[in-house]
């Protein structure tokens, strides 16, 4: 033994005798290094029929089925050498997989048996440290026909001191008794039981020259084989009832053909590589690592196992009637089968069936199967019986297995024209108004008679079909289409009285919390609770047609009532979010107008302090409304808080309060009100309050200015102290005025002229507009004024003396209105466009001065 670069050259430890080779077994250790692992190892072995990795193509072209299983005469095209070269045995699928060195077959010297013994080696870089053994091949014609105790005994072996047992098949091989070691493991499954306690191997079958079948249909194959095996086999007492997964872990895996595909292949190889490391650990391929010896007594552990098997009489070959018969039995009935395969009935029957339904399936099946089945039990007649029964029921099965995918499609046929038939006369009943649920209970009664008249027409005998499960599957689906249209009806249902609440309360709703206060949300719960009784009742009638559970129905008609409530949440949650607005059109609504909802005019007498007050708790109380969901019915003190902390002071009133000694806005949450029912939070209450006064504080205080200068244009009168004081400083100049005569007349003359000029101009209204352009406009106008004055004046006196000298008895009095015409149509046309109220209140006032 030699070692470099962390290879390990093979060795030999069990020779082609059958004598195991106990020196080299030690120095192989010694020279790997196995004694210092402790329990960090793993064995494996691989079993497999001579060149069981050998590429070969099968005689026929034909393609199988993959739910078949059937044994299938296998020869090599060709003898040529490079025919030859195509050839991949065991020994080197572990060269590839381990980094090993075993010894390969060269082809090109013929088929011959090259692994002799038991050899083993160590896995190169794969951690934990890999014991490798590779045994000779079974079916060897070195040995002989009837001589295959050593294989027996070395497969027993493998058996025993591996973790992980490979097993390498050729794809084509699969379903063949000797190729697929079926006679081997199941001699092998009966003295391991015996031999040995309990121990838990990982059977790893690698599948070689992957073909065109799914490796899922080839394990589930492989497994039922060896399923069947186990179950088939003779165990003892103690493990008479005992499962196959108690003492073996089936695993499968597939390679591509090395020659053909050799990047394919290496790629899958190394890919099994990566399955070998930490192969001890929880999950790996060491599925049980009970009985495991110490590294350092491998070595004797392992002479002591294959000096047990050696000395074992159980592993005699069967006897050689029974191997001639299973032999015998299997050809002929795999003649049998590849001859149903083709045979043209069948086929010609197979393709109407994917056309479509096929009447009297069952009766033509029965008769092709049958046929074959007859010329199989004549030809076999004179074999063992037991194996002959056996093969019998394999070729059956076979069969059968073939045809289950046509029998399959039958039944697929008439499922889907039941299923159609149903779908049809429910869509037809339920359009002409009948009840659900009597439409549904006529139409599957019919599609059910349907069905069973065409299943019992494909049933054929050997098929043993369980009605019951189709049947079963049917009604399935059925159901399944039920449930759909009922979901859909219900959803519509649903959907219907969910629009028509939502459209009764919506509207409602925010006209209510728009125009009321106090009584808002009073007003919302009897609307609330009217609506949503009125539509449960009707939706609890619509459900009954649907025979719903209880349950069932009691959820819909809750989910019908909590849809109404949260309609009613949403629209509160959608006035709140737009409350800053409302209250602002609330409060200039109560500035603006008087309880007769007429126009206010503020002329002086009105309270502004007073009735901005009431707007402002208006507003106020609007956002009270609007600060919480108020659908159950629960007191709570929130208007009071707003009205304490904003309207009436602010902290002190706070300290005055009864039923708040703190600040009841600085908090997040209402007292009395759950979170989920809050809509704006006392601290938002308080920002939302600021934000209103601060946009409110114009109006009030532009209805205060047109106030304060109506007040100035009605007393244009100097206050009564400058009244007095003149009186007391102008005394001597009254005197003076007294004592000449002359200057009262003069100041009569200008009276008079100014009085005039005070008729024709209403000097309080220019005055409105500016002290500035009131004096100018009067200016502007004196001369012509004063000019008319003096002309009235001469025509007065004219038509006096006149009216003198003719000697009439009475003056004709002077027209009252035509002096005030005349001057309303000179004020009319100097004053601007934009002052017609402004005239029209100077008319009024000038009339009432020369009427009076």
């Amino acid at each position: 033994m030699e070692a470099s670069g962390g290879e390990c050259h093979a060795a030999q430890v069990v020779g082609a005798g059958g004598e195991m080779d106990a020196a080299a077994v030690e120095r192989f250790a010694a020279a790997a290094g196995l004694p210092g692992r402790g329990l960090s190892y793993a064995v494996v072995s691989i079993l497999g029929p001579q060149g069981s990795g050998t590429s070969r193509q099968p005689a026929s072209p034909r393609t199988f089925s993959p739910g078949v299983i059937a044994a299938v005469s296998i020869s090599v095209t060709s003898s040529s050498p490079l025919a030859l070269l195509r050839r991949l045995r065991k020994s080197t699928l572990l060269n590839h997989l381990f980094g090993t060195n075993f010894r390969e077959m060269d082809a090109l010297k013929g088929r011959h048996q090259t692994t002799k013994g038991i050899w083993i080696s160590k896995a190169v870089g794969i951690e934990p440290f890999t014991v490798v053994l590779d045994l000779e091949g079974t079916d060897g014609r070195e040995r002989g026909q009837d001589d295959t105790a050593f294989e027996k005994q070395s497969a027993l072996f493998a058996l025993a001191v591996s973790d992980i047992v490979m097993i390498n098949l050729w794809c084509h091989d699969i379903g063949r008794e000797h190729a697929a070691n079926r006679t081997l493991l199941r001699t092998v499954f009966q003295v391991f039981m015996r031999l040995f306690s309990p121990r838990k191997t990982t059977l790893l079958l690698v599948i070689r020259d992957k073909t065109k079948t799914p490796v899922e249909y080839l394990t589930q194959a492989l497994k039922e084989d060896i399923q069947k095996i186990w179950d088939s086999v003779q165990k003892p007492e103690a493990y008479k009832e005992a499962a196959l997964s108690e003492f073996f872990n089936v695993e499968v895996t597939a390679l591509s053909s090395y020659e053909e595909k050799e990047e394919l292949f290496k790629e899958q190889v190394g890919q099994l590589r990566q399955r070998f490391y930490h192969s001890i650990e929880p999950g790996g391929l060491a599925a049980d690592r009970r009985g495991v010896v110490p590294a350092s007594g491998f070595c004797l552990s392992a002479l002591q196992i294959w000096k047990v098997i050696r000395e074992n009489k159980d592993l005699n070959l069967p006897a050689h009637k029974v191997m001639v018969a299973t032999v015998r039995c299997e050809e002929i009935a795999n003649e049998k089968l590849r001859h149903f395969f083709s045979d043209k009935g069948w086929l010609d029957l197979d393709a109407a069936v994917k056309s479509g339904p096929v009447p009297s399936f069952g009766t033509k099946l029965k008769a092709i199967l049958d046929s074959y089945l007859s010329e199989y039990d004549l030809e076999t007649m004179y074999f063992d019986e037991g194996v002959r029964t056996a093969k019998r029921k394999q070729l059956e099965s076979s069969m059968l297995d073939h045809t289950y995918p046509a029998l399959e499609k039958v039944i697929e046929h008439l499922h889907l024209a039941a299923l159609n038939k149903f779908r049809s006369d429910l869509d037809q009943a339920l359009s002409s108004g009948e009840g659900f649920t009597a439409s549904v209970d006529q139409c599957v009664q019919a599609s059910m008679a349907e069905f069973d008249a065409g299943l019992r027409d494909a049933a054929a005998k050997h098929v043993g079909m369980d009605a019951s499960k189709v049947r079963n599957k049917l009604k399935e689906h059925i159901q399944d289409h039920v449930e759909s249209i009922r979901n859909a009806k219900l959803a519509e249902l649903k959907s219907n009285y969910e629009k028509n609440l939502s459209a009764a309360l919506a509207g409602p709703v925010q006209s209510i919390l728009e125009t009321r206060e106090r009584d808002a949300w009073a007003c919302i719960r009897r609307l609330y609770r009217r609506e949503t009784e009125n539509a449960t009742l009707a939706f609890s009638a619509s459900l009954s047609e649907f025979e719903l559970d209880q349950t069932v129905s009691s959820k819909m008609v809750s989910e019908l009532r909590e849809h109404a409530r949260s309609v009613v949440e949403m629209k509160a949650r959608e006035e709140a979010g737009n409350v800053l607005m409302r209250m602002k059109e609330r409060f200039f609504t109560v500035l603006s107008r008087d309880r007769d909802s007429m126009p206010r005019t503020w002329t002086g007498d009105e309270d502004i302090r007073a009735i901005t007050r009431e707007a402002r708790l208006a507003a106020l109380r609007l956002m009270s409304v609007m600060a919480a969901i108020r659908l159950d019915d629960k007191p709570d003190k929130i208007d009071r808080a707003l009205i304490t902390a904003l309207l009436d002071g602010g902290p002190l009133s706070w300290k005055r309060s009864i039923e708040f000694t703190y600040d009841p806005l600085a908090s997040s949450t209402w007292e009395e009100v759950s979170p989920k029912d809050t809509l704006i939070t006392p601290v938002q209450c308080k920002s939302i309050w600021r934000q209103f006064k601060a946009e409110t504080e114009y109006a009030v205080a532009q209805a205060m200015s047109v106030q304060e200068t109506h007040r100035r244009s009605k007393n244009w009168l100097p206050p009564a102290w400058t009244i007095l004081l003149l009186a007391i400083l102008g005394y001597n100049e009254f005197m003076f005025l007294l004592r000449n005569p002359l200057y009262l007349l003069g100041l009569f003359v200008a009276f008079v002229l100014s009085y005039g000029i005070w008729l024709q101009y209403d000097i309080t209204a220019y005055f409105r507009h500016g002290t500035l352009s009131a004096l100018l406009t009067i200016l502007s106008r004196l001369l012509p004024t004063i000019m008319d004055i003096m002309t009235a004046i001469v025509n007065m006196s004219h038509s006096h003396k006149k009216h003198s000298t003719s000697g009439s008895s009475c003056p004709p009095p002077i027209h009252t209105h035509s002096f005030r015409n005349q001057r309303q149509a000179q004020v009319q046309y100097h004053q601007s466009p934009d002052s017609s109220s402004t005239s029209s209140s100077v008319d009024s006032n000038g009339g009432d001065e020369h009427e009076s």
